[in-house]
């Protein structure tokens, strides 16, 4: 039986006998022979640091990412390497992210955070979070979580997918039902057909007050006409991922109005650990054992 070398970032996971198990510890990626590596996890938060790696594994097999989101690592996709993501280890801890957003704006959270570092008692009230109609961008299954945690609220939540699939709307349609949109969530892969998905007509399209959530990826925004919005005082916006990455000093973003800015944070909570591991090995016993991997999403063995 052949014995598979596969590296992650954790050095205790439980491998099957036919996994030769690498991470940091034994097998520092800077001066290893990399060579060696079939099964690549690249190190959580790592970005393109880690990515970089890849090209000196040149009998690396299966690249496992450890985030749902994967267009970075579509750069690499070659014949012969098998590419798949996280689908499923981020979905509580990013629909907490986004969920909190959309609460934390729409009852002035961050307004009232600069009121107690000023140490002023300002009284004022906020558009309830109660009684809106949301639009989940994106239907896969961090969008169900989302759509799932929001059954607890007294909301109204249309969801929208490429394909207008298992109950949801067309993306195709969406201009039609923005105008009638109190709050939007992207969460929608970066590709092609999204990068700039809400561009300056599209976010015109939303009606004033409206609040938009990106936890996706930076782009699926056009950053420049997001901020014409935002600085007229029309649209409010919260968004966990921005565009550029990391988002430079200076940037017109920081300081922009009805804003709530975090770092990209969403998928990174005490819940990854343990959700992470057991893909990393559950993916691991079935090469082990020969089978398909689960959450394949480029497969360069076949034609």
């Amino acid at each position: 039986m052949k014995k598979f070398v596969a590296w992650t970032q954790w050095s205790d996971l439980s491998a099957p006998e036919s996994i030769d198990l690498r991470s940091p510890s034994n097998f520092p990626l800077e001066s290893s022979d990399l060579s060696e590596i079939d099964f690549y996890v690249p190190t959580y938060m790592s970005g393109q640091r880690g990515l970089d790696f890849v090209p000196q594994m040149t009998n690396l097999s299966y690249l496992q990412m450890p985030n749902a989101g994967y267009d970075d690592a579509l750069a690499y996709a070659r014949p012969g390497l098998v590419l798949c993501n996280a689908t499923g280890v981020h979905d509580d801890s990013t629909a907490e992210i986004a969920i909190g957003l959309a609460l934390a704006s729409r009852r002035g959270f961050a307004e009232f955070s600069k009121d107690q570092t000023a140490g002023i008692w300002n009284h004022r009230s906020f558009t309830s979070f109660s009684d809106s109609k949301i639009g989940v961008i994106g239907h896969g299954s961090i969008g169900k979580t989302i759509i799932k945690n929001l059954s607890g609220f007294k909301v109204e939540v249309v969801a929208f997918s490429r394909s207008g699939s298992d109950g949801a709307v067309k993306i195709s349609e969406l201009d039609q039902y923005l105008p009638t949109l109190d709050i939007v969530i992207l969460i929608v892969p970066l590709n092609a057909e999204s990068r700039h998905l809400f561009n300056a007509k599209r976010l015109g399209l939303m009606k004033d007050g409206a609040l938009i959530v990106n936890v996706a990826r930076g782009p699926i925004i056009d950053t420049d006409a997001l901020l014409d919005e935002l600085n007229s005082g029309r649209l409010h916006a919260a968004l966990d991922v921005t565009d550029p990455e990391p988002l430079p000093a200076g940037h017109p973003l920081w300081q922009a109005k009805n804003l709530i800015l975090l770092p990209h944070v969403g998928g990174d909570s005490t819940a990854f650990e343990p959700r992470g591991r057991a893909l990393v090995t559950s993916q691991l016993e079935l090469l082990a054992t020969g089978r398909p991997l689960n959450n394949v999403v480029f497969d360069g063995n076949k034609a």
